[in-house]
């Protein structure tokens, strides 16, 4: 940002104001709530929402700094209208990795399919010398992978594969009745239904703050804070 476009001093203070006083108003209608899903509440939310984002900008505009919070948006969702006491809940979740260390996947994936030639054969239609063809191809290799390990297995040891964590949305929908085993089987996401959405958690990097350290191994998984 060039200096002329730079917002003044001014301007970040009296945007800390307006978070302040939006901070009283959401206050007072959580305080004076008619009920759980009180319209005045959701509003004061959005309006204290709307406040800390404008104020989060100017700050890291203006002194290169950030808010230590985070206040989640509500327009990427429609108003809840599902049931008032939801008797079953349906989980979506989607996990997205990048092949970061291929030979690391290939050596995984070679080692499963020696200890069980079954699972090579699975994947590449029993082709001739089928384990060989998952040591040498990524595709074979996440099919491997893939029919080896339960999701949240791979989620906890997704280094150990070779892979690259990505974003990872996750919504809980109410639902009038639990299906059927296997109903929803082959078109998992086709009744999802934005409205009957209950709770939602976004895992991505553009959220997290970026940490300079020279091990990454030995902490938490880095993050880093885009803008």
């Amino acid at each position: 940002m060039s200096d002329a476009a730079q917002p003044s001093a001014a301007e970040v203070r009296a945007a800390a104001e307006a978070v302040k006083a939006a901070l009283d108003r959401h206050l007072d209608a959580v305080e004076r709530r008619s009920g759980q899903d009180d319209p005045a509440v959701y509003a004061a939310f959005d309006e204290l929402a709307a406040a800390a984002e404008v104020y989060d900008e100017l700050l890291y505009d203006t002194y290169d700094e950030v808010t230590p919070f985070e206040i989640p948006g509500s327009d990427n969702l429609p108003a809840y209208a599902g049931p008032e006491e939801p008797s079953a809940l349906s989980v979506l979740i989607r996990r997205d990795y990048t092949v970061a260390k291929p030979q690391r996947l290939l050596h995984q994936a070679q080692r499963i399919a020696d200890l069980d030639p079954d699972a090579a054969d699975d994947v590449t239609g029993h082709a001739p010398d089928a384990a060989a063809v998952v040591g040498s191809s990524v595709h074979a290799a996440l099919g491997v992978l893939f029919g080896e390990f339960e999701p949240d297995e791979i989620a906890s040891r997704h280094k150990e594969f070779g892979l690259e964590e990505g974003d990872s949305p996750l919504g809980g929908a109410a639902v009038d009745e639990p299906a059927e085993p296997g109903e929803w089987l082959a078109a998992p996401f086709d009744q999802a239904d934005p409205q009957r959405v209950v709770c939602r958690f976004d895992i991505s990097s553009v959220f997290d703050e970026e940490l300079d350290i020279e091990d990454e191994d030995d902490l938490l998984e880095p993050v880093d804070k885009e803008r």
